[in-house]
């Protein structure tokens, strides 16, 4: 399932490596959009299979940022 950013921003952090397992709304990463920083989290429980995005690229929205499967 692709992870995906609900806005433009700009990624500040990427939580996760490729391989982590995950549960479903554990936080993946976070964005910096209109001087806050918001969470972004996992859709489904299942294991990184893709990192898409780096640490400082900005994105706007519906960006896919990850893989989880």
């Amino acid at each position: 399932m692709e992870v995906t950013v609900p806005m433009v921003g700009k990624l500040v952090k990427i939580l996760v490596k490729e391989g982590d397992q995950v549960k479903e709304n554990d936080q993946v990463a976070i964005i910096e959009a209109m001087k806050m920083e918001m969470p972004i989290v996992a859709p489904i429980s299942g294991t990184v299979k893709e990192i898409r995005a780096k640490e400082g690229q900005q994105v706007t929205s519906d960006t896919v940022i990850m893989i989880i499967e």
